[in-house]
């Protein structure tokens, strides 16, 4: 694997028996570009360290994520918007060889302490003023951070969600959507054990003081 000649034209930074390092990125209209290192292990999993200053903490980012990350605007394409350097230009994943080895399977599950393959379903916050249920998405750590902190806010209101514009004049999503969750397995599922998370290293955290973050941290498996 990796042998392809057009990866030989590209910005490799580091290739290993199993694995290969190329420079990446995304690029913000508002922001620039957001440097990264996109490491591809033959089993198909595509990690991605960002490099967007020096000592950025965030590593090991699923290409979702660091798209989300980079805080480009519009919607989520990260095929389309994440560029890998061939022979000296920006060109997309989606159109390098570098995209057939990515296998959906190795990427996107995460896992609980115990190595369970889990997935955090969509949750919904009531405003406080308008009383409409906003719906939140939690794909990455920063998405369980900010609704982990709407939850806990007993005066959220609707201006207060990030990354969306949103009023208490829009309107409520249909009542016949709120069963959709978005689990990979069954689209109305109702939270069962087998692929919901009860909690994780994703979205409890360690400098939280609520009590589902205090009792995780004491009892999860190390």
């Amino acid at each position: 694997m990796f042998n392809d000649e057009e990866i030989n034209s590209m910005q490799v930074l580091k290739r290993g028996r199993y694995y290969i390092e190329v420079r990446c990125g995304c690029t913000s209209q508002k922001y620039g570009d957001y440097i990264g290192k996109l490491k591809i292990t033959t089993k198909g999993r595509f990690a991605i360290d960002c490099e967007c200053f020096d000592g950025c903490p965030e590593k090991e980012m699923t290409p979702y994520d660091f798209e989300k990350h980079s805080q480009r605007d519009g919607p989520r394409k990260w095929k389309d918007h994440i560029w890998v350097i061939l022979n000296d230009e920006k060109v997309p994943l989606s159109k390098t060889c570098l995209i057939e080895y990515y296998k959906h399977g190795y990427n996107e599950a995460s896992t609980n302490c115990r190595g369970r393959r889990i997935f955090h379903r969509d949750e919904f916050v009531t405003c406080s003023s308008c009383k409409k249920e906003r719906r939140f998405s939690l794909r990455t750590r920063e998405d369980c951070m900010i609704y982990h902190a709407a939850y806990a806010d007993k005066e959220w209101k609707c201006s207060n969600k990030p990354n969306d514009k949103i009023t208490c004049g829009d309107d409520e999503e249909r009542k016949g959507r709120n069963g959709y969750r978005g689990c990979p397995r069954a689209s109305k599922c109702k939270g069962c054990k087998s692929c919901s998370c009860f909690g994780c290293l994703k979205c409890r955290f360690k400098d939280c003081k609520c009590r589902l973050c205090l009792d995780f941290m004491q009892n999860a498996e190390p």
